[in-house]
């Protein structure tokens, strides 16, 4: 919860009871242990310690306005939080945390960087104490740059570059007119039916071959007729003729 007290003092006086014991304790905790060119004030809504930029000038890369964090206090809605930047991206001094506090046999409520806990009881202070002074400014300072020096640096397009390269892919009126020109011819064409094939006329010499192939299937079933047959239709077709 970010609470819009000015100075720390305010914030102090806006906790409850319950809390206010807590937090009273824990920052007493880092004022003793913190290097003197850490400054305590009101940050992010809670009370932050930070390198102030008379020391780091370059400020918090996230934001250079704003000094670089090193630690902050917050009583949140079911828990307080402990702020620990130093175990950000630190895998040396995280282990030793974790170490050390497993000594002390009380549970670790902890993320990246957030160690999280009800009472005062919950946590040892000592341990918190002693991982502030093992990181003064100046080996704090060097080890967060060297983080964000190792850190891939991503390229990133200009506005007026993404502009270009959006409207180069629009598509031009000319383009789109085109193109659902030649939609349409294709769904005409294809909701056609087949046309059917025209046969190709015949040529004189196939109907002449034709008629040549008839007379001699003629000849040929008139030869195989019996002599009677033949008889009758010769008088048949002689008294025709008469």
């Amino acid at each position: 919860m970010q609470s819009k007290a000015k100075t720390v003092s305010e914030y102090i006086g806006e906790l409850p009871d319950d809390r206010k014991e807590a937090i009273m304790s824990v920052r007493s905790m880092f004022l003793e242990n913190i290097d003197p060119n850490i400054e305590e004030g009101m940050t992010y809504g809670m009370i932050g310690y930070y390198v102030p930029h008379r020391i780091f000038p370059a400020g918090y890369h996230c934001d250079p306005k704003q000094p670089l964090p090193y630690a902050g206090i917050a009583s949140q809605k079911n828990h307080i939080s402990i702020y620990l930047m130093s175990m950000y991206e630190n895998s040396d001094e995280e282990k030793w945390l974790k170490t050390e506090w497993k000594k002390t046999g009380k549970k670790l409520d902890m993320g990246k960087c957030c160690i999280r806990f009800k009472r005062l009881e919950d946590i040892p202070l000592d341990v918190i104490g002693e991982a502030i002074r093992r990181l003064p400014s100046d080996i704090y300072i060097d080890r967060y740059t060297k983080t964000l020096a190792s850190r891939p640096v991503k390229s990133s397009a200009t506005g007026n570059d993404k502009k270009a390269k959006a409207e180069t892919a629009k598509p031009t009126k000319a383009s789109k007119k085109g193109t659902e020109k030649k939609t349409v011819v294709a769904k005409k064409l294809a909701s056609q039916p087949t046309e059917k094939k025209i046969p190709t006329k015949k040529t004189a010499t196939q109907i002449a071959a034709r008629k040549s192939t008839a007379k001699k299937t003629v000849a040929k079933k008139t030869a195989n007729k019996k002599p009677s047959t033949v008889k009758k239709v010769a008088k048949k077709t002689g008294s025709n003729r008469s």
